[in-house]
């Protein structure tokens, strides 16, 4: 999908965000499936990655235009410019934003969908609001620790570059604003914001799938068959 849709489509005339949007959402619908099947646990967790992409394309298409980002910030862009200057390299930023969130949310919101369905099997009495409230104790705790992650990521990704501007010893101000930086901390925020919303609404839409599916009429004949 990424080789035969997405790079195709951003060096043809389309959007690169609106094709990097739909070729994402497909990806995560295939990998998700694959990876952990064909359930309503699954079904959850593509809802909460699926609007965090979307959160990621609106916010990441806010903040690339506040900060006026250009897309030339490494010579591999340069190069892709003189090949053909016609691609909207700003749009480049932000499919790379939509890209790169892909792993960071099917991780987080199939563990959360995860612990919403494994609470429920414990304790199959417990409400949607018991199971929201004692599932974002375990969201808080994972947004946390995927943040920090991401940031070290990118941390180390850049090191070169943040060798470069600790030789030169540039002011702070001029290294955030500066074009290199900008994008990595813009895609750092951008990620982060997706994934604190995407965490509730994935507890939320699992703990009303894992009540619903418990509520049923199998459900309660099961139960009676055992007895």
């Amino acid at each position: 999908m990424l080789l035969q849709f997405i790079l195709p489509g951003i060096l043809g005339s389309g959007s690169p965000t609106l094709v990097t949007l739909v070729g994402s959402s497909a990806i995560m619908f295939v990998v998700l499936y694959l990876a952990h099947g064909f359930t309503t646990r699954t079904t959850t967790a593509l809802i909460g990655t699926l609007f965090g992409l979307v959160l990621v394309a609106v916010m990441g298409a806010v903040a690339v235009a506040a900060a006026k980002l250009t897309g030339f910030s490494s010579e591999t862009t340069v190069q892709l410019g003189t090949y053909d200057p016609t691609l909207d390299f700003s749009g480049l930023v932000l499919a790379g934003l939509t890209v790169a969130a892909l792993g960071i949310l099917g991780d987080v919101t199939i563990t959360q969908a995860s612990a919403i369905w494994q609470l429920h099997e414990v304790d199959p009495t417990m409400t949607a609001r018991q199971l929201i409230t004692r599932g974002m104790q375990v969201g808080r705790d994972h947004i946390a620790s995927t943040v920090y992650t991401i940031v070290f990521a990118y941390a180390g990704a850049a090191l070169p570059l943040l060798l470069l501007i600790e030789i030169y010893d540039r002011p702070i101000g001029v290294v955030l604003t500066g074009t290199e930086i900008g994008e990595e901390v813009i895609r750092t925020l951008v990620g982060a914001i997706a994934l604190v919303l995407a965490v509730p609404v994935t507890t939320a839409v699992g703990a009303f799938f894992a009540t619903a599916a418990g509520d049923g009429p199998a459900p309660k004949l099961l139960s009676r068959l055992a007895r």
